[in-house]
């Protein structure tokens, strides 16, 4: 009569997949071939101690159970952070910073040794610290208003301290940037009420330039006009009026249709004509 008991077919299910897993990872700790990726670089060790050279990626070979090959991501990772620091007046700034950077891999082997086999680790240990101790030195260097109108300045500074650091242990910053600045709420009231003052001074200068334009225009203008009638009243001579009483006659008597004028009060106009005779 066949076994019908569910507990027997488990446990042989159990066995089976145990010894396909010893065979599997007998195959692989045997295996003298290792494949490295691109992307990754390669550290041997030889009964745990790491060798010198920094192997490429491609296909390589190791000696079974004596040697394994270790393998070093160094392409390029992300991260972020943040952090509370104080500024040079004594404010409180909340700080958040993203990073770009990536394992030296001429320095694989340093870091396999010093850190270990995960950037990850290298995160924990190296930069986020470093990164903590840059952004506390930076900003109080600067007040709090510095810090926002010379971020540049400060974003330049921490990631030059940061990547100092970084490099020292065979990681390298490619870039850096400061997210936000968060200060206290009391502080952050406060400059808006400065910045809203400072339009509003800025303001009544432009109108008071504009003010003092127009008086200048208006005060040229008035200057232009005199002037002009100045030169008017040089201009007029007695010559002058004399040879504009002259071309007014002789205006009207182009215009005379040669009638004597009429006169109703009784005197005759006469033309005085002398006797030739």
């Amino acid at each position: 009569m066949a076994d019908l008991n569910p507990r027997s077919g488990g446990r042989t299910v159990i066995r089976t997949l145990l010894i396909g897993g010893a065979v599997l990872f007998g195959l692989w700790a045997l295996s003298p071939v290792v494949v490295i990726s691109a992307g990754e670089r390669g550290v041997k060790t030889t009964f745990g101690k790491p060798d010198e050279q920094v192997y490429e990626p491609g296909i390589h070979f190791k000696v079974p159970l004596a040697q394994a090959m270790h393998t070093m991501d160094v392409r390029l990772q992300k991260g972020e952070g943040e952090g509370d620091a104080a500024s040079k007046d004594l404010q409180s700034v909340h700080t958040r910073i993203a990073i770009n950077y990536h394992l030296d891999p001429k320095q694989a082997v340093n870091v396999f040794r010093n850190i270990g086999p995960s950037t990850d680790i290298a995160a924990d240990r190296i930069i986020i610290p470093a990164a903590q101790e840059a952004v506390k030195a930076v900003t109080a260097r600067f007040t709090a208003e510095e810090l926002v109108s010379h971020r540049t300045e400060v974003r330049e500074a921490i990631g030059k301290m940061l990547r100092d650091k970084m490099q020292r242990h065979g990681l390298v910053l490619d870039e850096f940037a400061i997210v936000n600045f968060a200060f206290s709420r009391s502080f952050a009231e406060a400059s808006e009420l400065k910045v809203k003052a400072e339009q509003e001074k800025l303001k009544a200068e432009r109108d008071l330039q504009r003010i003092e334009v127009e008086a200048k225009q208006k005060v040229a203008s008035a200057r232009a006009e005199a002037e002009a009638l100045a030169l008017q009243r040089q201009q007029i001579t007695p010559d002058l009026l004399a040879l504009r009483r002259i071309e007014n006659e002789r205006e009207a008597i182009r215009k005379w249709d040669g009638k004597l004028p009429n006169v109703t009060s009784g005197a005759v106009p006469f033309i005085n004509v002398s006797d030739k005779n």
